[in-house]
């Protein structure tokens, strides 16, 4: 046998030695060969995912703690007045909201900072986090003004933290921003058909009839529906009070009318009194600056290190989360003020 040979005979034995082979029998059925190949997908996904939970557990006890850096944004550096911008980039979520929270407490006890910008970039995120961030801006703004500068998208859960700054505060959006997008949405995916037609059942065993209500393979009960048509409801009433009691113009029928989940132009939100007036975030700053009476100040923005845990989840130094992360979070229910119909958009943020 040649050299030649001898290393293709190789190289085959190193792609079979590392290779998932799926058999099909005669006469299967091209649906069920396709269904075999997305159960062993799945298969392997769930081995991933559970690798990857180990490691975050293990590497969570070594993680280092999270701190707030700030860096010069605009302004004179001399000042000894100062004005913070908080970032809100990217979905709402773990562990993202534990920085957030931290940069807000540290705008709350800087003496030095006289009023605070949000900078939101945000297509929305998990309810309970949004309404999180929004409790501690709401004390923070009992303290100090807050300003909202909106940029591409401040949508869903990006709106519902700009009604954090109550009814003081003003609003600026770009002429290109969309907003808007209120309303509440689980993710619910029905691959009951699918399976029928692979041949799985799916019975997990559970302590009550509703444990396993979110399940993809079998369709909602209309006692599941109801369930969860009340967590909604719950969900989509306090959005609705959030933005009547911190929009004085808006009443709650008004807010009823504008909450179809419809994302708004910049023009759009102005009409409807969802926005104050365009601007983009250096007037945001200046107006801000000036309702503070405030002639000379330094603009400086918060960020946060990340940990550890970040760097090896995300294989980055950025403050983003990895796939892993995305991953296992895709397989959670979760409730959101989220502007999407597929809430699981990976990459979004920086």
């Amino acid at each position: 046998m040649s050299t030649e040979e001898s290393m293709s005979v190789g190289e085959t034995k190193s792609v079979a030695a590392n290779s998932v082979v799926i058999r099909v029998e005669a006469g299967e059925s091209a649906v069920r060969a396709v269904g075999r190949r997305i159960l062993v997908a799945m298969l392997l996904a769930s081995v991933f995912m559970n690798m990857m939970l180990l490691l975050s557990t293990v590497v969570d006890a070594t993680a280092t703690t999270q701190s707030v850096q700030q860096s010069h944004h605009s302004g004179d550096e001399s000042a000894s007045a100062k004005l913070a911008v908080i970032s809100f980039s990217g979905t709402i979520m773990p562990p993202f909201t534990a920085r957030w929270l931290t940069q807000i407490e540290q705008a709350q006890q800087d003496d030095a900072v006289k009023g605070v910008l949000l900078a939101i970039d945000s297509p929305g995120g998990l309810v309970a986090d949004s309404h999180q961030l929004y409790h501690e801006l709401q004390k923070l703004a009992k303290k100090k003004p807050i300003y909202v500068a909106m940029k591409r998208l401040a949508a869903s859960g990006g709106y519902y933290l700009a009604m954090g700054i109550g009814t003081e505060g003003r609003i600026f959006a770009e002429p290109t921003t969309w907003t808007g997008s209120i309303g509440v949405i689980i993710p619910r995916y029905n691959a009951a058909e699918l399976a029928s037609k692979v041949g799985v059942t799916v019975e997990p065993l559970v302590t009550g009839p509703l444990k396993s209500s979110l399940n993809p393979f079998r369709d909602l009960s209309d006692e599941e529906r109801e369930v969860w048509a009340a967590i909604l409801k719950d969900s989509f009433d306090r959005f609705i009070g959030v933005i009547e009691q911190n929009r004085p113009a808006l009443d709650d029928e008004h807010v009823r009318d504008l909450a179809t989940g419809q994302i708004y132009t910049t023009n759009q939100a102005i009409e409807n009194g969802l926005v104050d007036e365009v601007g983009y975030e250096e007037e945001a700053l200046a107006a801000l600056a000036q309702s503070l009476g405030l002639s000379e100040y330094e603009v400086i923005e918060y960020s946060s290190t990340p940990t550890l845990l970040d760097v090896i989840l995300s294989g980055s130094v950025q403050a983003k989360p990895g796939f892993s992360e995305e991953l296992l979070s895709a397989t959670v229910p979760k409730a959101m003020y989220y502007c999407s119909w597929n809430p699981w958009v990976p990459g979004y943020g920086k």
